[in-house]
Order: structure tokens, then sequence, then C-alpha cells
């Protein structure tokens, strides 16, 4: 619910971690870049890649289908969204606590767009919004507050000792903030083409969301440094915390995801040169895209 060539160690601190290329080599070999196509059908989002170049348009525009036999699928669809492609999208996510706003921060200072997943779920959240009656419906008026906005302290403590209640929240919410997302992405890049725009999402995996990114960079910290920096930050108890870290992802499984990895444990300005430089490879490719 609370969306958030050479490793990045202590001893090295000049370029993140480059995801091993099927040659055994380090060196980082670019994605092809695709339009996005994100249609959500039955509030589930799918993400549909075309190699050309995409454009804005409603179900109505649309003549042929990117594969033989999708064109009802797509007239079906609840609402249909496209990414523009000339920006490039980048989804930042780690574990809990473990550095990945900061890092979106840093690209924030360099000039790139950052949507943060968590803020998406605040907004779809709000009372009187869709997923809010469904949570209320769901769960009880004890997840409400006063002012009858949610008590995440409540809803978190239902859904991180229970799965199945996890799921069921998540299969609200995500959906609704994946659509957010992709609005929010269309707004900044019919305003900047080339632009460089951050989806920083703790959930980005465990929510699909990966799929509809250029390029992927995993933060990694220790569970030991994880738990004292979410206890300290966030004020919960180790059970709490614990809970909360088994509800997402283990990190070694968000590794195998990541284009880039950074340690989020380093100090800020240990990660700043290397987020520089990434921020820097990323705006040439936005603008030569």
């Amino acid at each position: 619910f609370t969306e958030a060539g050479r490793f990045l160690s202590g001893q090295d601190t000049s370029a993140a971690q480059h995801k091993q290329c099927p040659n055994g080599n380090n060196e980082f070999r670019p994605k092809h870049r695709q339009a996005r196509f994100l249609i959500v059908n039955r509030m589930s989002p799918i993400s549909v890649c075309v190699t050309s170049r995409s454009f804005i348009g409603r179900i109505g525009d649309i003549q042929e289908a990117p594969f033989p036999g999708q064109a009802e699928d797509f007239r079906r669809a609840e609402k249909f969204f496209i990414l523009e492609d000339l920006m490039i999208l980048i989804g930042i996510t780690g574990g809990l606590a473990s550095g990945k706003t900061t890092v979106a921060g840093l690209f924030q200072e360099c000039g790139a767009f950052v949507i943060q997943a968590d803020h998406l779920a605040r907004t779809v959240v709000a009372p009187g919004r869709i997923a809010w009656k469904e949570i209320v419906k769901t769960f009880g008026p004890p997840v409400l507050q006063a002012d009858r906005t949610l008590d995440r302290g409540v809803l978190a403590e239902l859904v991180f000792q229970n799965p199945r209640k996890l799921s069921v929240l998540n299969r609200i919410v995500h959906p609704r903030v994946a659509r957010e997302q992709v609005r929010q992405t269309n707004v900044i890049a019919r305003q900047h083409p080339n632009a460089v725009i951050i989806y920083d999402a703790a959930l980005l995996i465990e929510a699909r969301a990966h799929e509809r990114m250029d390029r992927i960079i995993v933060v990694t910290d220790n569970q030991r440094i994880q738990m004292h920096l979410a206890r300290q930050r966030d004020d919960l108890t180790r059970k709490e915390a614990l809970a909360r870290i088994r509800g997402q992802l283990p990190l070694r499984t968000k590794r195998r995801f990541a284009d880039y990895i950074l340690n989020g444990t380093l100090p800020i300005a240990r990660l700043r040169p290397t987020v520089r430089q990434l921020y820097r490879e990323f705006l040439q490719e936005a603008a030569t895209s």
C-alpha cells in the first residue's frame, strides 16, 4: 500500500552495477525503445509493447491492433492509455527504507521529473473516491479516521498480518495508481518531450509496473539497517517492520529485474556523482529516441 558496469560499493562509487548480459560482460546493452500501451480492463493493468512510435489517441482512433486478434480486446478495455515514446521512463524500487526516495530526489536535483507512487496511492484513496469506498466496504468503518480519511496505521496492521487481505487491498489500489501514473507521465511528456521521468515505487515489480518502464534501478540495503530505519522513520515495532518487509518481494528477487543497482546505504555525497552520470546517460537517450 505504501507505495516505494560496476557495483556501487564502498570501494567503487564511479558507477552503478549494470545487469549481467548474456555474453558474460558487465557492459550495459540498451533495451529496444518501444511504444507502451497500457490497457486497463476490469481493473487489471496489462502492458502491451509494439515496435512503432506511440501516439495519443482514444479507443475509437484505433484502426488496427498491434498483434493479430487483439482489436476486440482493445475496444473492450474499460480505459485505454498510451504513453508517449519520446521521454524516457525510469522505475526506481527497493525494499522498505532502502533509500530509493533519496535516490529519486538526487535525480530530481539533476532536472528529472519525479512521480511518487505513495503520493498517487494517497490521491486515489482520498475520501469519496471509488477506491476509498471499496476499501471502507471491504475492511469496515474502523479503517477511517475522524475526518473520514483512511487510518493508514490501522489498515497496515490489518493487511500486513494477513496476505489475503493485503492482496485484496492491492487489487483495489494498484490499477488506479497505474492509471494515475500514466496520466501524469503523459502530462509531463506532452510539455517536455525529451524528459527523464522517474517513477519511485516500492511495489514497482509486485504491481507489474516495471513492465511499463524503460529502465529499472534497484536500491539495495541490508535488513539490519532496513529494520532500524523503518522503525525510526515510521515509528514501528520490530514485528510491524518485519511484517512490512515480508510483504514485499525480497531484494534478491528485485535485483533480477534491475538494469542498475545502487547501494542505498552509502552517504548522499557518494551517491550523487553516480546519479548525475546516469542522468546524463538517460537525458542523451531521451533526446535521441
